[in-house]
C-alpha cells in the first residue's frame, strides 16, 4: 500500500469514526403518527436541539391502520412513541400490550373528562367531535330536506348521498360506529350499517379518501360525509380570505356524533425511554398545544390554550357520555362489523 493510499485510508477511517461518534452522540427518536399529524417544523427542530436528538417522523396511515401496524410489529417495534391513537382504539391497544405506562406531569392540567382510560398509557393531546358534514350547495340540488334521524339516513333516498369511513381502518369510522351502537344497540347498529350499505352508502378506508375524493365539495358524488365538527372552520381557513362563510354545515343527527380524544404514548420495547418521555411532555407543552389546532383541526387538551378567530365556524355538540363498557368492547364490536357487515 502506498503512503498516499495509506493516508486516504486513514482519512476514510477517520471519517467513518467521526460519523460513528456523531451517530452515537445524536440518538434517533422515532415517532409514528397517523397521516393527519402536522406540527410546525421549527418546534420539532427546537425539541431536537434542546434534547440533542434526531426525531424521525413516520406516517402510519389512518389511526386504525396505524394501530394494526403497531400490533403486527409489536415483537420488533418500529417506533418509540406513538401519537394519534384515540379513545375508540385504546382498548385494542391495551389488549395487545403495545404501550408502556407513562403519565406526563403536564397531564395534571387536562380535565378528567378528556382523560384516556386511566391516563397511564396515553396522554390526551387533543379532542375533536366526529360529525357528519353536508355540502350545502350540492345537497340543495337533491331537493330533499336534511335528514334528522339515523333511520331516515339508512333509507336508499339518503344512504346513496352518504360516504363514511370504515370502522376497521379509520378512527372516525370507528367513532361513528360506536355512536350508532350507543344509539341503536349492537344488533340495531349492525342492521343499520347493512341497510345503509344496501341503500348505497359508500365506505372508504380512511378520512382522506372520504373527504378529499368522494365528497361533492372536492369533486366526488356524495354530499354528506363523515368528518369533524371543525371541518367547516377549516374550509374557511384554507380559502385564504375568499370565503366569508363555510360552504359546509355540521349535521348533528342523534347517534352520529362522537367526542374523539387523541393521545401520545410510549411503545413497549422502546430503547429511548427517557427521550420518549420528554417527547410526550413536549406534546403537552404550551407551544405545541397552541400550534396544532389550525393544522389538525382539533381542540387542544390543555385548558386556556388560545384558538384563532376562524374557530367560530366550528361547533361543539352536546353529547351523552360514552360509557366505558361500550368503549371497552370496541375491538369485539369491530370484529362483528367486519364479519356481519363488511363480508355480507
Amino acid at each position: 500500500m502506498s503512503r498516499r493510499s495509506t493516508l486516504l485510508g486513514l482519512l476514510a477511517l477517520g471519517a467513518v469514526s467521526t460519523c460513528t461518534v456523531s451517530a452515537q452522540a445524536v440518538p434517533t427518536l422515532t415517532v409514528i403518527t397517523h397521516d393527519s399529524f402536522a406540527l410546525d417544523k421549527k418546534l420539532i427542530a427546537g425539541f431536537e436541539a434542546a434534547n440533542h436528538v434526531h426525531v424521525q417522523l413516520l406516517k402510519g396511515g389512518d389511526a386504525g391502520e396505524l394501530l394494526n401496524k403497531l400490533i403486527l410489529t409489536r415483537a420488533a417495534p418500529i417506533a418509540d412513541v406513538v401519537y394519534g391513537l384515540d379513545n375508540s382504539l385504546l382498548p385494542r391497544a391495551q389488549a395487545a400490550g403495545i404501550l408502556s405506562a407513562y403519565t406526563s406531569p403536564a397531564a395534571a392540567k387536562i380535565p378528567a373528562a378528556y382523560r384516556l382510560g386511566d391516563g397511564t398509557l396515553l396522554n390526551t393531546v387533543d379532542a375533536g367531535y366526529v360529525s357528519l358534514n353536508v355540502d350545502r350547495a350540492a345537497f340543495q340540488k337533491t331537493g330533499l330536506p336534511l335528514p334528522t334521524t339515523l333511520a331516515q339516513l339508512a333509507t336508499p333516498e339518503y344512504a346513496k348521498l352518504l360516504v363514511v369511513e370504515s370502522p376497521a381502518t379509520s378512527s372516525p369510522g370507528a367513532a361513528f360506529y360506536l355512536a350508532t351502537v350507543q344509539a341503536l344497540g349492537q344488533d340495531g347498529a349492525l342492521n343499520w350499517w347493512r341497510s345503509a350499505r344496501t341503500g348505497g352508502m359508500k365506505v372508504t378506508r380512511g378520512w382522506e379518501q372520504a373527504y378529499n375524493q368522494e365528497f361533492t365539495l372536492y369533486g366526488g358524488k356524495f354530499p354528506i360525509v363523515l368528518s369533524y365538527a371543525s371541518s367547516p372552520a377549516a374550509e374557511v381557513f384554507y380559502s385564504a380570505g375568499k370565503l366569508k362563510d363555510a360552504p359546509t354545515d355540521n349535521l348533528f343527527i342523534p347517534g352520529t356524533t362522537f367526542l374523539q380524544l387523541e393521545g401520545v404514548g410510549i411503545l413497549k420495547g422502546s430503547k429511548q425511554t427517557a427521550l420518549a418521555k420528554k417527547f410526550v411532555d413536549f406534546m403537552l407543552s404550551a407551544s405545541v398545544q397552541k400550534d396544532f389546532p389550525d393544522r389538525m383541526w382539533v381542540y387542544p387538551s390543555v385548558p386556556g390554550t388560545p384558538l384563532s378567530s376562524v374557530w367560530k365556524y366550528a361547533q361543539q355538540p352536546k353529547l351523552p357520555p360514552m360509557p366505558d363498557s361500550l368503549l371497552n368492547r370496541s375491538a369485539a364490536l369491530t370484529d362483528l362489523w367486519v364479519t356481519q357487515v363488511l363480508r355480507k
